[in-house]
């Protein structure tokens, strides 16, 4: 584990004076069964099970379905061969978690109550909208400009709590494994108080919802805000966090300042070289790079030993999916 926990750093309540009662010293069996049992309720010693080579679906599917809605994550929850949905998160004035790739709506797909195209998405600042006031913008039926063949169709942007309710209902009715989560937490220090709130507040409520819906040890959460991954490493152990990175950049330097080593280093592909690949394993990180959506990209990757993919074309992942 990259983060471990010493005997020496826990509470234990192994004094003397309880391995001796009545005078008669307990046996050495006993010390070493209840030292397992304190472990298993230490919920930060959980570990993740991660896929051999996970297939992440971007926004759900972008390239097939408006980016993070509902129809997106579940067609790609279909997807016998993608183990993790990746989304977006940005928050309202009410505190609620919603599923969006900007804190406001965006001028590429969203349009208003009166169905015309949003043309200053930033005037639309999700953060100061109640989520009713969010759920009148339908940010599915206009054509998004980079993905000519989306079957685009009317979309709310919906509540987090929402999408994993969905997600395991119908992945238990399709008795398949439970899908994991790659949940990015979209913030920068120029955003916070103004798009959104400050990077603690928004990892607590993130944390919250993915808690209470019993699913953190399915859960990645990503950001290329150093702030809001040391935030969330700070509240639990038990989910993972990946780094984002967009410009080219050399390991163990990219790293430096984090305060601890993530589970996952997620440059973008066109960055990745046999080389990073080793140097990410030799760190004790998995390497998943963005955005990857030819099948020739899909399949060079894997053969440098990438360890998962996220892409706008889950569907045509199948192409690596037996590699």
């Amino acid at each position: 584990m990259h983060n471990d926990i010493f005997l020496k750093d826990l509470d234990w309540p192994l004094t003397k004076h309880n391995l001796h009662r009545k005078g008669g010293r307990r046996s050495a069996p006993f010390c070493i069964m209840y030292l397992w049992g304190v472990i298993a309720c230490v919920p930060s010693l959980a570990v993740q099970t991660t896929p051999a080579f996970d297939i992440q679906g971007h926004r759900g599917a972008r390239g097939l379905l408006p980016e993070n809605t509902m129809d997106a994550f579940l067609r790609a929850s279909d997807m016998a061969h993608v183990q993790t949905l990746e989304l977006d998160v940005a928050v309202t004035a009410d505190s609620t978690v919603v599923v969006s790739h900007e804190p406001w709506m965006s001028e590429q797909i969203c349009s208003d109550i009166t169905g015309r195209a949003i043309t200053n998405g930033k005037v639309h600042n999700i953060f100061r909208m109640s989520y009713e006031a969010v759920i009148r913008y339908d940010c599915g039926s206009r054509q998004h400009p980079d993905f000519p063949h989306q079957e685009t169709r009317q979309a709310v942007k919906p509540r987090l709590e929402d999408i994993i309710r969905a997600v395991e209902e119908h992945a238990a009715g399709k008795e398949r494994a439970p899908l994991r989560f790659n949940i990015e937490i979209k913030s920068r220090p120029e955003w916070d108080g103004i798009y959104t709130p400050d990077v603690g507040t928004f990892a607590q409520l993130v944390h919250q919802i993915v808690y209470e819906a019993g699913i953190e040890d399915r859960v990645i959460v990503q950001s290329f805000d150093r702030r809001s991954l040391r935030a969330a490493h700070q509240l639990s152990t038990v989910w993972q966090t990946a780094l984002l990175v967009s410009e080219k950049a050399a390991l163990p330097e990219a790293i430096l300042g984090l305060g601890f080593t993530p589970d996952i280093y997620s440059p973008a592909h066109r960055h990745v070289t046999v080389s990073l690949v080793q140097t990410a394993h030799s760190l004790g990180m998995h390497i998943v790079p963005w955005t990857v959506n030819t099948a020739a990209d899909m399949v060079r990757l894997r053969t440098m030993g990438v360890d998962g993919i996220i892409t706008d074309y889950p569907d045509r992942a199948v192409a690596v999916a037996d590699l």
